[in-house]
């Protein structure tokens, strides 16, 4: 079980994030393809490493492995900075990127996102609140910059 946990919290998001370059190569409609990665990625850039962070500065949360005695931590983390869930944050976003351009992908990008984020639980690095935090800050970011896509879109320039 502890090689599972590992492989879902520690290898699992490369693959998702090969996964989703992937569809430029095999897609037929590369600008559609492209359009969808870069939404995909700088939605999730965004919530990883401008909300996230924003959020953290104001509110640092020590890690189960930090405060509980019963926590046996599978995957090597430095303390602090639990909530929310920066992992979570980042694939839930690209999942959402997916959704958007492509429904069945985005459900299966989003099962990666729960397998990933329930991973980084069982491994000790999260709570249960942290990956709904970070689910939520991701959701939300690519919501975000989809509405900003389209506000550019339909200006005239």
């Amino acid at each position: 079980m502890d090689a599972l946990i590992i492989f879902s919290s520690e290898y699992l998001p490369w693959w998702a994030g090969i996964g989703v370059l992937a569809f430029y190569v095999l897609g037929r409609d590369k600008k559609r393809e492209l359009l969808m990665i870069i939404h995909a990625l700088v939605g999730a850039v965004l919530a990883r490493f401008v909300f996230t962070e924003i959020i953290r500065y104001f509110y640092d949360r020590p890690r189960p492995f930090e405060v509980l005695d019963n926590v046996y931590q599978l995957v090597q983390h430095s303390p602090g900075g639990s909530f929310p869930s920066g992992h979570a944050a980042f694939f839930f976003a690209l999942a959402t990127g997916v959704f958007f351009y492509r429904k069945w992908w985005g459900v299966l990008f989003y099962a990666l996102a729960i397998t990933i984020s329930f991973g980084r639980v069982a491994a000790g690095l999260h709570w249960l609140s942290d990956i709904l935090g970070g689910a939520i800050v991701g959701i939300l970011s690519a919501m975000f910059l989809r509405w900003l896509f389209k506000k550019f879109q339909n200006q005239k320039i």
